[in-house]
């Protein structure tokens, strides 16, 4: 609980100062109408002792992702943070310091942006990055946006997978109310991307074709019949991707996608109850003048002396206008430093082993989960990364609740973020899931829909040895 230290004398002294008498008078411009006159309902006084035990009682009825197994994605993950990434993330200097506004003098904050570019571009295989965006939502909408741009005036319609994540969809649909563009969504077949539909729907009015690799069921979309489809109507191509899925699967950029894009919370950056998270949006060095947000470049002073540089600022409040190319107007530099401390400490060996994982774990968790009556992959023949969606026979809040009262996190019920998934229940295994929780969790399930009693709860590790013990 924070200790707030200021005395009558202290809040007199600051209502002085400011010109008022009391604190009631900082509030003068709120209509009367509209203000809170009666005392609050509150409970009698008591000591500190007693309110931070109560605060703490409140508090402990929420559960920790740290303390429980979860199964839970949809677009945030637990991955597993080494510790040395909030030890170095943690710093004053970094804590502290805001974007870059008098960017030349923050040598230290630009060096690091520079390098999670550097990062960017090599995880994506592409040839240049921003210095991130807000989160996966907006960077995907802005990635759609800057193939409008790119794309010949003629072209204003974008063609959206069915596997991009719901949520990722609403928000570009909110980039373009209002503008002249047209958003197609073909159909999904056994989920992932209906070929053939695709195909009719990609035309000469086509700015770009937008997916999700793996997309938002964990489905591994046929990425390169996508791309080959959408160039040979001369459209191009925006994909959204999952970071840590690069260190198993093939690049975009060696695919031969335009724009990538994507969700950069899987880099060593905690759940936080939602946020915040990490946009990232990398693209070819020909295109870089259209892209949003931010770009820190290398060079060298008048001595010789390697520096860094704020380069092709294209930001609103540069009086740009109607010809900027975004209304993104800052970066989320701290967060991207904390995914650029996780990136360098795990090495393209340890993103790879994380991927690795988290493969071999949810594969392991679909078994288990299908060898229970009445449940199965909802797309079976359909290779995954870390989630799968199961059809099963009660409903998904049913199967959480159980699990909750065994201290287990479940799966997201599909049909809450795509009315189309209704009943299907999306698992997510990151590399933090042990054998022995993924085996408790499918014991709780099989409990479930057998309707007998579940054996007492064992204590186990969270986030212990991998899936071999």
């Amino acid at each position: 609980m924070t200790y707030i230290p200021h005395t009558p004398d202290d809040i007199q002294a600051m209502l002085a100062a400011v010109g008022v008498s009391r604190v009631e008078d900082l509030f003068s411009t709120i209509p009367e109408g509209l203000r809170f006159k009666r005392r609050l309902d509150l409970p009698p006084a008591e000591s500190e002792i007693e309110v931070l035990r109560d605060l703490s009682a409140l508090a402990d009825r929420n559960r920790a992702a740290g303390s429980t197994p979860s199964f839970l994605g949809g677009g945030v993950y637990d991955h597993a943070i080494p510790s040395v990434v909030p030890a170095l993330a943690g710093r004053s200097e970094f804590v502290t310091s805001y974007t870059p506004y008098q960017a030349e003098i923050s040598q230290g904050v630009l060096q690091t942006i520079y390098e999670f570019q550097t990062m960017i571009c090599e995880l994506t295989g592409m040839e240049a990055a921003n210095a991130s965006l807000y989160d996966g939502g907006s960077a995907t909408a802005e990635g759609a946006m800057m193939a409008l741009r790119m794309a010949a005036d003629d072209r204003h319609g974008i063609v959206v997978l069915a596997g991009v994540n719901p949520l990722y969809r609403r928000v570009l649909a909110t980039y373009v109310e209002g503008l002249p563009v047209e958003i197609v969504h073909p159909r999904m077949e056994s989920g992932t991307a209906d070929l053939a539909d695709l195909g009719k729907r990609v035309s000469q009015k086509t700015a770009c074709v937008l997916v999700q690799y793996p997309n938002w069921l964990g489905n591994l979309e046929p990425l390169r019949e996508i791309i080959s489809i959408a160039r040979e109507r001369g459209a191009l191509v925006v994909v959204s991707v999952d970071p840590v899925a690069m260190g198993l699967l093939k690049r975009p950029g060696g695919l031969g996608a335009d724009i990538v894009v994507g969700e950069g919370q899987g880099l060593g950056i905690p759940m936080s109850g939602g946020g915040p998270a990490l946009g990232f949006l990398a693209a070819r060095m020909k295109d870089i003048r259209q892209m949003p947000g931010r770009i820190v470049g290398a060079t060298v002073d008048t001595e010789g002396r390697r520096g860094y540089v704020l380069t092709f600022q294209t930001r609103e409040q540069h009086i740009r206008r109607a010809r900027a190319t975004s209304n993104i107007c800052t970066n989320q530099a701290l967060v991207a430093l904390t995914a650029t401390i996780h990136m360098a400490a795990l090495g393209k060996g340890g993103l790879r082993e994380t991927a690795v994982q988290c493969a071999q774990k949810a594969r392991y968790a679909a078994d288990r989960l299908s060898a229970i009556s009445g449940f199965s992959l909802a797309f079976s023949g359909v290779s995954f990364f870390k989630e799968f969606a199961v059809r099963t026979p009660v409903r998904p809040a049913v199967l959480n609740r159980a699990l909750a009262k065994a201290g287990i996190i479940g799966g997201l019920d599909a049909g809450t973020l795509d009315k189309k998934m209704k009943g299907l229940w999306l698992i997510a295994v990151t590399e933090k899931r042990t054998k022995e929780e993924i085996d408790r969790m499918a014991e709780v399930v099989s409990a479930v829909v057998s309707k007998r009693k579940l054996t007492p709860a064992r204590a186990f590790p969270v986030g212990g040895p991998g899936i071999e013990n």
